[in-house]
């Protein structure tokens, strides 16, 4: 299986100049920076990945359109390099997805498809063969791998002093890219992944060395909306070859962290976004710097979890 390469994601970081936002570093506490991709255009980091393959199909491809399935922010990141393109998208959504992912979806001129949780691959590909579409999986590609990889590339350029990247994982198609670039570049650091005890298949699967899977229902009981998806054959080989360690928060960390973030940083992030930070805040090391994902959180959850009690 070939994987992605720092050349790979050095042409995605070409193509993303002047798309995605170069989140800058902020500083959270003395010794943990923040990567903020919850300030892309559509919330989080899913719009380089996106992009990413959108840019790279056939004008053929482009014309017939293209189909996703997500659970809110691969859906909105589809929708908007879709848009930017002129292709027609069409993105298939559980139907328990928070409402703030779906409506932002809808405005970015997408047809959404909304679906029990555990039919969303299925009715996605079957949109692909009934309408001779391309499929831009949120994960399970090397051209989204590549273009999430450029968040790595940012990162060892701003902080030369970096000692331990922590970076969420779902279907692991961020940490793969990001993995992917600073082990090339920085092979001394430390990269490890994060995800909620409530599904954490990931880490699972590294301890058996194989893929391990979780019933959607289990891995669904998270807060953590964007984090209930579980490796590819793809990713896992990428994780396997360029992560040290995979490491589980609960929900109560992850609910403090939000909160946290929000007060400390002055920014917003989703659950999801979130957990990196939690790890930290367990166990701070000098030199870090944690990957906020998204910010794309429902606003009432939003004032729950940082209302000061």
């Amino acid at each position: 299986m070939d994987l992605v390469t720092l050349d790979d994601i050095r042409a995605a970081a070409a193509l993303l100049d002047g798309i995605a936002v170069r989140t800058p570093l902020l500083r959270f506490d003395d010794h943990l920076r923040l990567k903020p991709e919850n300030l892309q255009p559509i919330g989080a980091f899913k719009i380089r990945g996106a992009y990413n393959a959108i840019a790279r199909l056939s004008d053929d491809a482009r014309e017939r359109g293209v189909v996703a399935y997500s659970s809110g922010n691969h859906a909105q990141a589809v929708a908007h390099a879709a848009r930017v393109f002129g292709v027609p998208a069409v993105i298939v959504l559980p139907d328990s997805a928070p409402a703030v992912k779906i409506d932002a979806t809808r405005a970015l001129g997408a047809e959404v498809v909304l679906v029990p949780v555990e039919e969303r691959e299925s009715r996605a590909h079957a949109l692909v063969e009934e309408r001779g579409a391309t499929l831009v999986p949120p994960y399970d590609h090397p051209n989204v791998i590549a273009g999430q990889g450029t968040v790595g590339l940012e990162i060892v350029a701003d902080a030369p002093d970096l000692a331990i990247v922590l970076t969420p994982v779902s279907g692991g198609g961020l940490l793969s890219g990001v993995a992917t670039a600073v082990k090339a570049l920085r092979p001394d650091v430390k990269v490890v992944g994060v995800e909620p005890e409530l599904a954490a298949d990931t880490a699972a699967s590294l301890r058996a060395g194989r893929l391990v899977r979780w019933p959607t229902a289990d891995r669904s009981r998270t807060i953590a909306d964007g984090l209930r998806a579980e490796p590819s054959e793809l990713t896992f080989a990428h994780l396997r070859a360029h992560v040290d360690e995979v490491v589980t928060v609960t929900e109560a960390e992850i609910e403090a962290a939000v909160a946290l973030i929000a007060r400390r940083a002055r920014i917003v992030a989703e659950p999801s976004g979130a957990v990196a930070v939690a790890a930290h805040l367990r166990s701070p090391t000098p030199g870090s710097v944690a990957v906020v994902s998204g910010g794309n959180i429902d606003p009432a959850l939003f004032t729950r979890l940082t209302e000061v009690r």
